[in-house]
């Protein structure tokens, strides 16, 4: 795929939604690190039913911790691997009053020392919450990198990398939201939408569906 291609897929992507954001319920930046490390596996759905049971009773490191894991368990158990996602959000709400002043660190590194914080749920934040324009990659940027030829690559970091790379510099913001919408909604899993697809023209896919 030419620059040009790419240049004129984020144009209409950004043109269809000119200021896209995460679909997780959040009103600070500890609650989205919280429900991106809840939704792993999750859907975005079930994560906000869950937090929106749980912050209104404990929304700081400090109030999440004071219920320990079996208070916590009590909000969270509708989710996958609710188990040890509770374990680590304990401990990640430990490090963050004891290392961090309760704040969430604006720092790569300093976020991936958190319990259940990969790089992904970094770059989430890094994204979201302080404006980086970094790219995480889930399942549904990866499949839409690879399916439709913007950034092909065999696994989430080779595909990171050529997104940071080929998205020209305008669109790396907002890329990151663009491309999981894209994922979840149109250029689905089992069988894209293609027939209702504003970049199906530009689209490199070979096998097109006319749904």
């Amino acid at each position: 795929m030419n620059r040009e291609k790419r240049q004129i897929i984020f144009e209409r992507l950004r043109e269809a939604n000119p200021h896209p954001t995460s679909e997780l319920n959040y009103s600070s930046t500890f609650e989205l690190l919280i429900a991106v490390i809840l939704s792993a596996q999750a859907t975005d759905k079930g994560v906000n039913k869950a937090t929106n049971k749980l912050y209104p009773v404990a929304n700081t490191p400090e109030a999440i911790f004071a219920l320990g894991e079996e208070g916590l368990r009590q909000y969270i158990k509708t989710i996958g691997l609710f188990n040890s996602k509770g374990k680590n959000i304990i401990k990640t709400c430990r490090m963050l009053i004891d290392l961090h002043n309760s704040e969430v660190p604006e720092d790569r590194e300093a976020l991936e020392a958190l319990p259940g914080v990969g790089r992904k749920t970094a770059n989430v934040v890094l994204n979201t919450a302080f404006g980086h324009p970094v790219m995480a990659v889930d399942t549904h940027i990866f499949r839409v990198g690879n399916r439709t030829g913007i950034a092909p690559g065999k696994n989430p970091l080779e595909v990171e990398k050529r997104l940071m790379r080929l998205v020209p510099k305008e669109f790396l913001l907002d890329a990151h939201h663009w491309l999981i919408l894209h994922g979840r909604y149109t250029c689905i899993a089992r069988k894209p939408r293609c027939g209702s697809c504003l970049i199906e023209d530009l689209c490199e896919f070979k096998q097109k569906s006319e749904l």
